[in-house]
C-alpha cells in the first residue's frame, strides 16, 4: 500500500469512526432540514422548485379563497418540518446512547427506520411529482447512512440478530406505574404508525379527506382547474409528510420497548413528541383549520402520549 493509499485510508477511518459519525450527520441534517421547513413555512415561501413547477407564487395563490390553499399547503410543510425535528433528535440519542454502548436493537432500529423514511421517497411514483431536492437530499444522505450502519456492525455486542428488537429492556408488570406509562407511549407510537401510513396512501390516492376540501371551500377539480401541478405538489407533500409520521413512530416505539429507562431517553422522547404534536396540532388554529373530527386523532395520541410520559418519569428519572 503506497503513502498516499494510507493517509486515504487513515482519513477515512478517522471520519467513519465506529460508524456513528456518520448517523450523527444524518440527525443533524434531518434536524435542521425540519428547523429549515419550519422557518420557510413560517415566513410564507415557496421553495424555489415548487415555483418553477407551479409557475407561480404564493401570492398569487392568496387571491383564493382567503389565501386557504396556501395555508393548507404550509399545514403539511409545518408538520413534516416537526416529524423530522422528532426523527433527527432521535436519531442522535441512539447514536450518543444504545449505539454507543454497542447495542444491537439500535442498530436494527436504524436499518428498519432508515427503510421507512428512505423508502417514503418512492412515494413520488404514486403522484408524479419528482422533487428534485428532496432527490439530492435522499441521495447526499443515503450514502453516509449506509456507510454508518456499515462501519457500526462489526463493533456490535452480544447477538447480532434482529430479534434483539422483539426483546424488551426490562420485565415490568404492565399494571404497574411504569408499565402503565410504557404502554402509553407505545400505544401512541403504534398510532402514530398507522397514522403515518394513511396519510401517505391518502397523499399518493385521493390526496385529500372531504374535511380538507371543506376547509379549502373547493372540489378536487376546482383546485386542479386553478393549476394542474397543484394537486402533484400537494400530493407530495402530504405522502413525505406521511413516512415522517411512520419513520418517527417506529423510532419511538422500539426505543420505549427496547432501551434501557433512562433520563436521557425521557428527555428526547419528551422533546420529539412536543415538537412532533406540537407542530401538526398547533398549526390548525393558526390557519383557522379547526376541525375536531380531523384533528381529534391528534390531540387523543398527544394526550396519550404526555400520560405516558407521566407516569414513566419517577422510573426514567430514578
Amino acid at each position: 500500500m503506497s503513502g498516499a493509499d494510507h493517509d486515504n485510508r487513515g482519513l477515512l477511518d478517522a471520519l467513519l469512526g465506529d460508524g456513528r459519525p456518520p448517523l450523527l450527520l444524518v440527525g443533524l441534517c434531518l434536524l435542521l432540514a425540519g428547523a429549515f421547513a419550519l422557518f420557510q413555512s413560517a415566513t410564507g415561501h415557496f421553495l424555489p422548485h415548487d415555483v418553477d413547477f407551479l409557475g407561480m407564487q404564493p401570492e398569487e395563490l392568496c387571491s383564493l379563497n382567503e389565501c386557504r390553499i396556501v395555508h393548507f399547503m404550509f399545514h403539511d410543510r409545518v408538520s413534516f418540518g416537526g416529524a423530522l425535528v422528532a426523527i433527527g433528535a432521535l436519531y442522535l440519542w441512539l447514536a450518543e446512547f444504545p449505539l454507543r454502548a454497542r447495542r444491537a436493537w439500535s442498530w436494527w432500529l436504524f436499518l428498519v427506520s432508515g427503510a421507512v423514511g428512505f423508502g417514503s421517497f418512492l412515494a413520488y411514483l404514486g403522484y408524479g411529482y419528482l422533487d428534485t431536492w428532496h432527490g439530492i437530499a435522499t441521495l447526499a444522505l443515503l450514502p453516509c447512512f449506509v456507510a454508518g450502519l456499515l462501519r457500526s456492525y462489526p463493533t456490535l455486542a452480544g447477538p447480532h440478530s434482529a430479534t434483539t428488537l422483539l426483546k424488551p429492556a426490562v420485565e415490568v408488570p404492565w399494571f404497574s406505574q411504569f408499565g402503565l406509562g410504557r404502554g402509553l407511549l407505545m400505544g401512541a407510537a403504534i398510532g402514530l404508525v398507522c397514522a403515518g401510513a394513511t396519510i401517505m396512501t391518502v397523499g399518493m390516492t385521493t390526496v385529500f379527506v372531504p374535511q380538507d376540501l371543506n376547509y379549502m371551500d373547493m372540489s378536487y377539480a376546482e383546485i386542479d382547474a386553478v393549476n394542474p401541478n397543484l394537486v402533484p405538489l400537494i400530493a407530495h407533500d402530504r405522502a413525505g409528510f406521511g413516512g415522517g409520521v411512520g419513520c418517527c413512530g417506529t423510532i419511538m416505539l422500539a426505543c420505549v420497548w427496547c432501551a434501557q429507562p433512562s433520563r436521557s431517553l425521557w428527555q428526547v422522547l419528551a422533546f420529539s413528541g412536543l415538537v412532533g404534536f406540537g407542530t401538526a396540532i398547533g398549526i390548525h388554529p393558526l390557519i383557522g383549520y379547526n376541525d375536531l373530527v380531523h384533528l381529534a386523532p391528534a390531540i387523543l395520541g398527544a394526550a396519550v402520549y404526555a400520560a405516558g410520559l407521566a407516569l414513566a418519569y419517577p422510573r426514567m428519572h430514578a
